[in-house]
C-alpha cells in the first residue's frame, strides 16, 4: 500500500494505469513478474533495445525496426511486438534481436506501467539529463518517478538499468534513484533558463552544432509533454501541440508567462490539484485529441489519440 504520506486520492490516480500504460488484455502475462520494483526495473531493461545502442549491444538493427518501433504509443502494442518476436514470459531476458526498438520514453513507459500493475504510484518525467551527451549539455530524456514509502518521490532510468549502458553513458549512480540535479525535470530546466543560472543551447536534442533542436522552445515543449505526463497524457517525445508548437523556434512574449506558470507547477513537489487544474484548464497546454508528430523517419504527421 502506498505511504500514508501520499494523499488518498494522488495515490489511486498513480497507481491506476493510463491509456498509455495499460496492458489491456496482455495483462495475463504480467502474473509472472515479481513485486520488487529492483527486478522489475531490470526485466523491462531486458525486453528493450534504445535505437542508438546497437553497437553496445554487437546488434544492427533492421530499418524497419529503427524507423517505426518507437512510433508505438500504446504499452499494449509494445508488449505485442515483444512477445510476437520471443513468446517467452516476459521475465526471460531477450536477445537484442528480439527486442522491442524503442528510446528512452519506452522504457520509462514499460516500467510504469509494470510499478502500476504492482500497485505502486508511479508516472513519466520529461526532462533533460546531463549523462546522455557532451560536458555541459542536458540531452532530453524521460524517466519514471515512483513512490517510495520511506523517501517519497523518486527517479528512476530502466535504461541505465543494464550496467554496460551505464558504463558507456557515465552513469555512476543507482538507476533507481537518479540525482535532481543530473536529471532535470523539463520545468526546472526551464527556470534555470529564465534565472540567467543556465544557458538555452545546454538543453535540446541535441548540441547546437547538430541540429535546430534546442534552447528556449524546445525546454518549452518538453514542460508542455512533462505536464501531460503528470495527467497520464503519456505522449511520445515528438508529439506536439498548444503554445510555441508552431512559432518555429522563436516563442511569442505571451508564451513566457504561460511556461513560468506550467513550471511552477511541474518544478518541485508537484501540487496535484495545481497540475490536474493547469492541464484541464489551460487550452494553450492540454494535449488535444489530434497532435502533430514530428517523427524523426517518416516525417510529421498528424495522429489521433485513442
Amino acid at each position: 500500500m502506498p505511504c500514508a504520506r501520499l494523499a488518498r486520492d494522488t495515490a489511486a490516480f498513480y497507481t491506476a494505469q493510463s491509456t498509455f500504460t495499460d496492458p489491456g488484455d496482455l495483462s495475463r502475462l504480467y502474473s509472472g513478474l515479481p513485486d520488487d520494483p529492483r527486478q522489475l526495473i531490470y526485466i523491462a531493461r531486458d525486453l528493450l533495445i534504445h535505437r542508438l545502442e546497437g553497437g553496445l549491444f554487437r546488434h544492427t538493427v533492421p530499418q524497419k525496426r529503427l524507423h517505426n518501433d518507437a512510433e508505438t504509443r500504446y504499452l499494449d502494442d509494445i508488449v505485442r511486438i515483444v512477445i510476437e518476436r520471443n513468446g517467452s514470459p516476459l521475465t526471460q531476458r531477450r536477445e537484442a534481436g528480439d527486442r522491442f526498438v524503442g528510446v528512452c520514453r519506452d522504457f520509462a513507459l514499460l516500467y510504469c506501467s509494470f510499478l502500476r500493475h504492482m500497485g505502486m504510484p508511479a508516472r513519466l518525467r520529461y526532462g533533460f539529463a546531463d549523462y546522455l551527451g557532451p560536458d555541459g549539455f542536458h540531452a532530453d530524456h524521460a524517466v519514471t518517478e515512483y513512490w517510495d514509502r520511506e523517501r517519497g518521490w523518486l527517479l528512476a532510468d530502466p535504461q541505465l538499468a543494464d550496467p554496460v549502458v551505464a558504463d558507456a553513458w557515465r552513469a555512476d549512480f543507482d538507476p533507481m534513484d537518479v540525482p535532481r540535479d543530473r536529471f532535470l525535470v523539463a520545468g526546472r530546466a526551464w527556470q534555470a533558463i529564465r534565472a540567467g543560472d543556465a544557458a538555452p543551447e545546454a538543453f535540446g536534442l541535441h548540441p547546437p552544432e547538430e541540429g535546430p533542436m534546442f534552447g528556449e522552445w524546445f525546454v518549452a515543449h518538453c514542460v508542455r509533454v512533462d505536464l501531460a505526463a503528470l495527467n497520464k497524457v503519456e505522449t511520445l517525445l515528438w508529439d506536439t501541440w498548444g503554445a510555441g508548437a508552431d512559432d518555429g523556434g522563436e516563442l511569442a512574449d505571451t508564451a513566457y508567462e504561460l511556461y513560468d506558470r506550467a513550471a511552477r507547477v511541474t518544478s518541485g513537489d508537484v501540487p496535484f490539484d495545481a497540475a490536474r487544474k493547469l492541464f484541464a484548464e489551460e487550452g494553450r497546454l492540454r494535449t488535444p485529441k489530434t497532435v502533430l508528430s514530428l517523427t524523426p523517419f517518416n516525417g510529421p504527421r498528424e495522429v489521433t489519440l485513442r
